[in-house]
Order: structure tokens, then C-alpha cells, then sequence
């Protein structure tokens, strides 16, 4: 029984911050931002997705030469200038690949929010447990304070024991108060990253314990993490700017029209008289002077380079990253297992003491004692708990 109310409790847990993560998803200003920007850098393709403009003019002869048949009066042009062949296609290419890289930025967004609202979720509920453990033992102290009371009117304590567990409630109850501040202090945080109100209340699951088995690790799914995959991506980024930098390196080709309007020679009579001047043109630019080309290629290949180390370089923080959080939640069991081992003895004690009430020899000060361990022990297998979890997410978030 106790067994399956541990996995109705995980799945309850699971589902009510699966909730919570769609709801960050959805409203987190963040992910939006990041969306803005990818949709921006997505519409640059139509932005390059043009050619040069085209060029027209008009000329008036002042004085107006005179040809065979007539006097030129004014002049009529009109240029257009036609990137090489696949130039337009290439600039389309090196324009997508930074958007998909860009794109690379909102998965990268989301998993870090999907990290930070589970890390705040599991702070507020060990600050949650904590404050529960420190209710049920200023009750107990309270008790002992009754027991005490009664010793003192028979004679088998002094009204020091009554202080001494007096002041040791107050402390408990301070402790309480500051856990309570943190609560809400972090209760905004959590918030925020909801983009909701500061005020609202986020109830916590009741109770967690660390699951009798760890889900399965592959550090090859480290490989494909979206923090590596954005490299890559960066890097064809660079392919595709030096192909775009080598047809921005080849002649355009020009296509033109003069038109030139001609004056009808007075007192004359033949075929072409006053006859219009239609000139098609074709011309070509060829940038003889590449040596901008040639650096853009070296600067290319270079940044090509320097990727490929900051691409090994994050990989092996991120193995790091893993390796560590694998450790820590390895030790969180350990220390989980241990707490539970000495809050057994603790209660044991705990027994014990009652008992020696039942024949008068009972000792405050040992009471204290064993209620400031067993308060330990408590806080302790609450913080493992927490670092179990935690850790958990942050394998999550770069194997998953």
C-alpha cells in the first residue's frame, strides 16, 4: 500500500509540473523573444531575395548636335544589373541556414526554462517540508514542555529544563518564520518565470521520495544536444557564406536600353528623316580587384576553425556538467539512505526517553539532544530529496 502511494505521489508530482512547465512554455517572455527573432531572421529570405535596382536617366542636350537625320534633343536609358547565375539562390541558402541557427536559440530557451521551473518548483517544496518538520517538532517540544511542567511540581526537574525547551521552540519557530520569508521570496521567482502575478499561490506537491531505481543514461545523447547542434549549424552557416562569397566574387552582367529622340530636319525629304534612336546595350562587371574576396574566404575558414573549438570546448563542459550532476544524485541517495538509518535510531532513543519518564529519571537535557539530531536528520533527508531532484533536472536537460 505504502508502495503504491509512493508512485501515485511521483505521477502526481510529474503531472502537476508538466502542467505548470506548458503553462511557462507558453507565457515565458523569453521563449516569445526568441520566437520574434527567429521568425525575423525567417524573413530575411525574402529581403535578399532580390536583384540590384534598376537604373534609369534622362538627359536634354542644351545644344543640340546635329546628325544626318536631325538634331538630337534629349536622351532616354534605362539599366538593369543581373547577379551571376545561382548568386540570388546562394544569398536564399546562407540567409536559412542563420535562421535555422537562430532557431537552435528556442529550443535551447525552453530547455533551460523547463530546468529553472522544475529547480524553483522542487526549492519550494523542500522549503515546504522543512517548515512541516519544524510544526511537528515545536508540537513535540510542546509536549515535552508538559511533561516538564509536571516534573517540576513533583520535584524531578527545575524550571530551567521548562526555559531550556522554551527557548529551543522559539528558535524552531524563528527558523520557521525565515523559511517562510524564503517561500515567498522564491514563490516570485517562480512566478516570473510563469509570467504570471507574484502574488499567486503555487501549491507544491505534499510529499517526494527518491524513486528505488535511476532512469537510464547515455552520454551519446549528449552529442545531440541543442547547444552542440547550434554549432553545427553555425558552421554550415560559414559553408554556405563562402558559396555565397564565391558567386559574389563572379562578373554581373548588365542589359540596357538608350533611347534618343531625334528633331525632323526642316526643308528636307528622305526615308530617315527625324528618325528616333532605339540602342540596346549589354554590359558586364568584373571585379578585377578581388582581393576582398580572397579575405573573405580566409576569414571564412577561420571562423570555420574557431567553431570547431568552441563546439569541443562546450562539449566538454557539458560532459562535465553531466558527470557531476551524475555523482551528485548518487551521493543524494547515499545520504537519503543514511538520514533514515539515524532518524530510525533517533525515534528509537526518542522511545526510550519517554519510557524513562514512566520511572522518574527522565533528563531534559538529553531530550534536547535527541530532539536537535533527530531535527537534523529530517532537514537533511529533505535536502537530499531536493538534490535528487534537482540534479535529475539538470540530466534532463542534457540527455533529454
Amino acid at each position: 500500500m505504502a508502495l503504491g502511494s509512493c508512485f501515485l505521489s511521483l505521477f502526481a508530482n510529474a503531472q502537476q509540473l508538466e502542467i505548470l512547465i506548458d503553462e511557462a512554455l507558453t507565457n515565458n517572455p523569453e521563449i516569445q523573444k526568441f520566437e520574434l527573432q527567429y521568425k525575423r531572421a525567417s524573413e530575411k529570405v525574402n529581403e535578399v531575395n532580390t536583384i540590384p535596382n534598376t537604373e534609369f536617366g534622362v538627359g536634354y542636350f542644351v545644344s543640340e548636335p546635329e546628325t544626318r537625320t536631325g538634331a538630337q534633343r534629349f536622351k532616354v536609358s534605362a539599366k538593369q544589373m543581373l547577379p551571376w547565375f545561382g548568386t540570388i539562390t546562394s544569398r536564399e541558402n546562407y540567409v536559412s541556414s542563420l535562421a535555422n541557427a537562430k532557431y537552435e536559440d528556442i529550443v535551447i530557451a525552453k530547455r533551460k526554462l523547463m530546468a529553472s521551473v522544475s529547480q524553483s518548483y522542487y526549492n519550494l517544496y523542500a522549503n515546504k517540508a522543512k517548515q512541516e518538520v519544524l510544526t511537528e517538532n515545536i508540537k513535540l517540544l510542546e509536549t515535552y514542555e508538559t511533561l516538564a511542567l509536571t516534573s517540576v511540581e513533583v520535584g524531578k526537574a527545575s524550571a530551567v529544563d521548562v526555559l531550556r525547551l522554551q527557548m529551543r521552540q522559539n528558535e524552531m519557530q524563528q527558523l520557521k518564520d525565515v523559511l517562510q520569508q524564503q517561500f515567498l521570496a522564491e514563490q516570485t521567482n517562480f512566478n516570473n518565470l510563469l509570467n504570471r502575478g507574484n502574488d499567486v499561490t503555487v501549491n507544491v506537491v505534499d510529499s517526494l521520495m527518491i524513486p528505488s531505481e535511476d532512469f537510464d543514461i547515455t552520454f551519446e545523447k549528449l552529442v545531440l544536444h541543442p547547444e552542440l547542434l547550434k554549432f553545427d549549424k553555425l558552421y554550415q552557416s560559414i559553408e554556405q557564406s563562402e558559396l555565397l562569397n564565391q558567386k559574389e566574387s563572379s562578373p554581373m552582367i548588365g542589359f540596357g536600353l538608350d533611347y534618343i529622340n531625334v528633331a525632323e530636319r526642316p526643308n528636307m525629304d528622305f526615308s530617315d528623316n527625324g528618325k528616333d534612336i532605339v540602342m540596346p546595350m549589354v554590359s558586364v562587371s568584373i571585379p578585377i580587384f578581388n582581393k576582398k574576396y580572397k579575405s573573405q574566404t580566409k576569414q571564412n575558414d577561420l571562423q570555420q576553425q574557431e567553431i570547431t573549438a568552441q563546439k569541443q570546448e562546450r562539449l566538454n563542459a557539458l560532459e562535465t556538467l553531466l558527470d557531476k550532476a551524475i555523482n551528485e544524485r548518487i551521493s543524494a541517495r547515499i545520504s537519503y539512505a543514511t538520514q533514515a538509518k539515524n532518524l530510525k535510531q533517533a525515534k528509537d532513543a526518542e522511545d526510550i526517553l519517554i519510557k524513562s519518564y514512566e520511572t522518574g529519571t527522565i533528563d531534559f537535557n538529553d531530550v534536547l539532544d535527541i530532539q536537535e539530531l533527530q531535527l537534523k536528520f529530517q532537514m537533511n533527508q529533505i535536502e537530499s530529496v531536493k538534490t535528487y531532484y534537482v540534479q535529475s533536472t539538470i540530466i534532463n536537460y542534457l540527455i533529454k
